[in-house]
């Protein structure tokens, strides 16, 4: 006959087996949500540690290769070079479908992120990746960008910061997804997406780019499976260097995320016509 204690053991070791499962799962998920891009070593930092890239790069999967679980090592900690975010909270909106196109494609249109680390202007690349930028017109205009932390800044193998969801957890959308761009860009040369590239994070599926998108800091060798649609300004790049100089936590174990040391939240985004 079993004894109380032993039932009380038993019920014990089962809770802890449900309470594993359910946070591997929960793991499990937020790498397929969250997985960036992979490196030609297999390793992903948008998303999972994959980047989102909607994923900055791939939003986390299990699969190998393109979605990779490698956590970066986190680089020691510096003084937080930033400053307090403004007072607001992330809009939760989402929508349906896509919206109607309705850029200029043959003007010029430039990002501006007055970030809590100073000001990252981009040029972006409306005639190459015009889904892609009248995306981000309609979601600035919206105010989705809006009190929205940057939640991932990846240190080891590919070198990016990737912001554009409001959970700030990789896993966020806008609620639909857009098509793939201009992935046969020039300045992709030899699987490498130079400093200063910005490009969308996704779910290492075809055209399931979103909101999240990611800013590289240094040269990183990506697939070219990540639509890049804006180019950061001289001075934009030395606030991304201020921002990585502070180095990234530890991986949560829960998303995977490695968060920017840095207070790093975007205050205000504004897409505007030249």
């Amino acid at each position: 006959m079993v004894s109380q204690e032993q039932r009380r053991r038993q019920l014990a070791r089962e809770k802890f087996l449900r309470q594993q499962q359910r946070r591997t799962e929960a793991r499990r998920k937020a790498r397929i949500r969250n997985s960036v891009i992979a490196s030609s070593l297999g390793v992903v930092l948008v998303g999972s540690l994959a980047l989102y890239t909607t994923g900055a790069l791939d939003q986390d999967d299990d699969s190998t290769n393109a979605n990779a679980e490698v956590t970066p090592s986190p680089t020691s900690k510096a003084p937080d070079p930033c400053d307090k975010p403004a007072k607001g909270e992330p809009k939760s909106q989402t929508w349906k479908k896509e919206p109607a196109l309705s850029i200029d494609k043959s003007a010029k249109y430039t990002m501006t992120l007055d970030t809590t680390c100073g000001e990252i202007e981009v040029a972006l690349k409306a005639s190459a990746a015009p889904h892609t930028v009248n995306s981000f017109s309609f979601l600035a205009d919206k105010g989705y960008f809006d009190h929205t932390k940057c939640h991932r800044l990846t240190t080891e193998g590919i070198y990016v910061l990737q912001c554009g969801d409001p959970t700030g957890t990789g896993t966020g959308g806008p609620g639909y997804t857009i098509p793939d761009e201009n992935l046969k860009d020039k300045s992709l040369k030899d699987n490498i997406y130079p400093a200063g590239t910005v490009a969308m994070a996704n779910t290492g599926q075809k055209d399931s780019g979103g909101s999240q998108f990611f800013l590289v800091y240094q040269d990183s060798q990506l697939p070219p499976s990540y639509t890049p649609f804006g180019t950061v300004s001289e001075d934009g790049m030395k606030v991304l260097k201020k921002i990585a100089g502070a180095g990234a936590q530890p991986a949560d174990p829960t998303t995977g995320n490695t968060a920017p040391n840095a207070t790093v939240v975007i205050d205000k985004a504004t897409v505007a016509k030249s």
